[in-house]
């Protein structure tokens, strides 16, 4: 395998696999060190901050986790979950405050599992894990409200919303990764229409060949066996006759299998299909006097109502190949038999019959070409496109062509026509350009490309939705608890320096002005039950405005309105 552009024909592919397996592995080496380096800085950063925390816990240990969970969670994505949370975790057991800078590492490792191969039942599950050993180390520690709160939504926030981030930036890729190979797919249909119309092309050509020349070639040979019947030639001149006879029919036979060998590749259906390369200039009467020129016996009558002015251009060319396909058939199959051509025109149809005699038993009786059936099967190809019928069978000794046309084409048929119909229309048309058929595009709209795209994108929608609608209400919702809280924490501070001013026996309305506007409601049970005096009533308040370090406790103990009693609960 080349990993880097290794060159196969030279056979130097082995320091080139090399360089690329070093290379591949160097790549994610690199990323993992510059993610550790990034989040080593913002837990020391947050331990600077904090002097109190202990070096060997809280910023060795971790940091010596998180380089084995970084590498590892390639592999193993959620253990790697599992080990950054248990950092986290252990943040809930600071005296101080249970937040910590591992929540960050903890929002990575969720983002890398959401854009990883993991299932969303695999990822639920250690979630839910994390969770509860989370709340089972909170009860167990007995911690005080704040960190009840942190455990209960910075947490779940920090594993569920880059989560869902991960899943939808996948999605997203996954997206852009289908369209470009649906656009790849387009390009090489579009090549292989491409190609397909330059075999269509050759089989029209092909068409023409066999009803231009070879009726031309037919005419020839009825001619010349014509001459050949003249008393004034001798014998030598109806020995040369016969030969140009017997060469004219084998050029026919030539014509016909080399036709034969052009129109294989399309098959005959479509070869019958293809129409001339372009519009017949001859009329059907100049048709029928050059085959009466060359010895044909026809009778031509246009019966009925004349032709109606707007007589559809298709009618007109289908009318032109039934009378020279049945012409040359005629001259082929039944020479020195006498043509009958009728065309009318009545109730808004075209109607063409074309029958011939029994050929006359001694001409052309030893060479009579042998028939391909390609000229009727195109014949009739050309009649359907149209919206009309044809019926060909014996008739009595003869044979009989029978065709009826609409004098209009109707829009329906004609949208239904192929490119290879009209002549034409083959420059340029690729899938979807809008001009083909309507059951194109439904064909295409049922392609398995345009299925897989759509379930892409409805993925893609709603993993968005999952990742910011869905996370952006659990906002709205934690935004408001923690307003909330913050102003019933907010709300009952006491500043240390008025703490200090108060003095033992002092009335409550001496200093009521610097109290807060309500008291502590969080006050731990430790705080509650330390003792008081006989009789006095405590209120509790906050030393700091702080919302998720812990901080010392102010206690004031009242007997009716007299402060009897303060004191400090530690943090």
């Amino acid at each position: 395998m080349l990993w880097w552009g290794g060159n196969s024909e030279t056979g130097d592919t082995g320091d080139t696999c090399e360089t690329g397996e070093t290379r591949t592995a160097v790549g994610p080496v690199v990323r993992d060190a510059a993610l550790w380096a990034a989040l080593a800085g913002v837990a020391l950063v947050w331990f600077v901050g904090h002097p109190e925390s202990s070096v060997a816990l809280e910023l060795v240990l971790p940091l010596a986790v998180l380089a084995v969970a970084i590498p590892g969670g390639r592999r193993w994505p959620v253990a790697a979950v599992f080990a950054v949370n248990a950092l986290c975790a252990l943040g809930l057991a600071h005296p101080g405050t249970p937040a910590n800078a591992y929540v960050v590492a903890l929002a990575v490792s969720a983002y890398l599992l959401g854009t990883g191969p993991a299932s969303t039942r695999s990822a639920l599950l250690v979630f839910g894990g994390c969770l509860a050993v989370d709340l089972g180390l909170c009860a167990a520690l007995g911690v005080g409200a704040v960190w009840w709160y942190w455990t209960l939504t910075v947490l779940p926030l920090a594993l569920l919303v880059p989560w869902l981030f991960g899943r939808y930036w996948q999605a997203q890729l996954a997206l852009v990764r289908g369209g470009w190979r649906r656009a790849q797919l387009l390009e090489r249909q579009q090549r292989l229409v491409a190609e397909q119309a330059r075999l269509r092309e050759r089989t029209r050509i092909a068409a023409d060949m066999h009803d231009s020349l070879g009726h031309e070639l037919s005419l020839i040979a009825l001619r010349a066996g014509a001459l050949e019947l003249s008393p004034t030639l001798s014998g030598q001149d109806r020995a040369d006759l016969g030969e140009l006879r017997a060469a004219v029919s084998d050029a026919v036979g030539h014509l016909r299998d080399t036709v034969g060998v052009l129109r294989d590749d399309e098959g005959e259906g479509a070869a019958g299909a293809a129409a001339p390369t372009a519009e017949s200039v001859e009329s059907v009467e100049e048709l029928v006097r050059r085959a009466r020129d060359s010895g044909v016996v026809v009778d031509l009558r246009r019966e009925g109502t004349p032709a109606p002015e707007g007589l559809a251009p298709l009618v007109e060319r289908a009318v032109y190949r039934v009378v020279r396909e049945s012409l040359t058939n005629a001259a082929k199959h039944a020479p020195g038999a006498a043509v009958r051509v009728r065309i009318a025109h009545e109730g808004g149809r075209t109607g063409v019959r074309v029958t011939n005699d029994a050929p006359d038993a001694g001409q052309l009786s030893s060479s009579r070409p042998e028939s391909g059936g390609r000229g009727l099967v195109g014949l009739r190809e050309r009649v359907r496109v149209v919206g009309g019928t044809l019926r060909a069978a014996p008739y009595g000794h003869g044979f009989e062509v029978v065709v009826t046309l609409p004098d209009r084409v109707s829009p329906d048929r004609s949208r239904n026509v192929t490119p290879e119909e009209v002549p034409g229309s083959l420059a340029g048309q690729v899938p979807g350009s809008g001009s083909g058929s309507g059951s194109d595009s439904g064909s295409e709209s049922g392609s398995e490309s345009v299925r897989q795209l759509t379930a892409a994108r409805r993925r893609a929608g709603l993993r968005f939705a999952a990742a910011f609608v869905l996370p952006g209400g659990l906002g709205l919702v934690v935004l408001g608890s923690a307003a909330y809280a913050a102003v019933q924490l907010g709300g009952s501070v006491l500043r240390p320096a008025d703490f200090d001013r108060l003095q033992v026996g002092q009335d409550r309305a001496e200093f009521a002005n610097v109290l807060p506007a309500r008291q502590f409601p969080y006050a731990s049970d430790s705080a509650k039950a330390r003792p008081r005096p006989a009789g006095a009533v405590c209120a509790f308040y906050r030393s700091s405005g702080s919302l998720l370090d812990q901080v010392d406790v102010y206690r004031l103990c009242y007997a009716g309105s007299r402060l009897i009693a303060k004191d400090v609960v530690p943090g």
